[in-house]
């Protein structure tokens, strides 16, 4: 590599785990407002495997080649004019860019300033690139749009995964009280996390066992067993379903109407502000973070595989430093 180029994971064409491959790209550079960010450890998201088939992100990003990831966790290189937050050789994480091109499967990657704050200083750089995209949409989820406040009842699908584990730990915060589906075997570590229910939903249809809930949080959404369908079954009046993967269909929305419930979905959006809200609650240990396995940049494909898996509890990163 030279001071131009940088290593990346890239992809030519759209397709299974095979297509990633390591590549040569041009070393970006910063522009005013934005910082120069060298990446350490990049956190790895279902979107970004469904982007590499041609679903998630891929309409915007368009045709390859291109180059996945928006978890950053690294150290800033440069700053660019106008910079007054962040200064060379600061500790930072965020989610830059999201759903435009971040390239955070690459050496560096550049982006404003503002998309980025300081990683939790009780965290190394492996734990941090597991935070920004899943936490930021539990918080925004729940926090921006649900506004949940104590006592309300709030049901999180996927309540393991990536954004679940977050989700559970941050409506705890909020003094919900909170069920969650799982597998069995994870059910006493989604306890641990704060949950006050945990539904195994391959032997429950949850809708039979819980109702009276004020939202839900779907992270599961109509394409496997209906999900996003059935929960509309469990709000109360005026309750809220977002539905994060898959969104509303304008059926599942009419449907919501005739329940006297509301449904939405929701994209997430970089937040800086909010990620050093999560490193306060981090570092002040109210929330955690769960790294399933930590592979080297190289093996990106691997990680892709082993997510696809479904057996994944928490988040995967990739180490993209020696």
């Amino acid at each position: 590599m030279t001071n131009t180029t940088m290593r990346a994971i890239g992809q030519d064409e759209l397709g299974g785990p095979e297509v990633l491959r390591e590549t040569t790209v041009p070393r970006p550079s910063p522009l005013p407002t934005e910082v120069l960010v060298r990446v350490v450890s990049a956190g790895v998201n279902p979107v970004d495997w469904k982007t590499r088939e041609g679903g998630g992100m891929a309409g915007v990003l368009g045709e390859p080649p291109f180059v996945l990831g928006w978890d950053v966790s690294g150290i800033v290189e440069e700053t660019g004019f106008g910079v007054h937050t962040l200064t060379a050789g600061d500790e930072v994480y965020g989610m830059p860019w999201f759903p435009r091109q971040a390239g955070a499967y690459a050496e560096y990657v550049t982006a404003p300033a503002r998309q980025f704050t300081r990683k939790p200083a009780t965290l190394n750089h492996d734990q941090a690139a597991g935070v920004p995209l899943a936490a930021l949409t539990a918080w925004q989820s729940l926090v921006d749009l649900a506004g949940i406040s104590r006592g309300q009842r709030v049901l999180v699908h996927a309540a393991s995964g990536g954004v679940g584990h977050f989700a559970v730990q941050i409506a705890k915060h909020f003094g919900a009280h909170v069920i969650g589906t799982a597998r069995a075997s994870k059910h006493d570590w989604v306890r641990e996390l704060g949950a006050d229910e945990v539904i195994d939903y391959r032997e429950t249809r949850f809708e039979e066992v819980t109702g009276d809930v004020d939202v839900v949080l779907d992270l599961v959404g109509d394409g496997i067993d209906d999900t996003s369908t059935r929960s509309l079954d469990v709000l109360k009046p005026d309750g809220l379903l977002i539905a994060v993967p898959s969104g509303v269909a304008p059926e599942l929305l009419e449907r919501a109407l005739r329940r006297g419930v509301r449904a939405t979905g929701y994209l997430v959006e970089p937040d800086g502000t909010a990620l050093r809200r999560i490193g306060e609650l981090i570092d002040d240990g109210t929330i955690s973070v769960e790294i399933d396995e930590v592979l080297p940049l190289a093996q990106a494909a691997e990680a892709h595989r082993r997510g696809q898996s479904g057996e994944v509890r928490g988040k995967q990163v990739l180490r993209v430093a020696p």
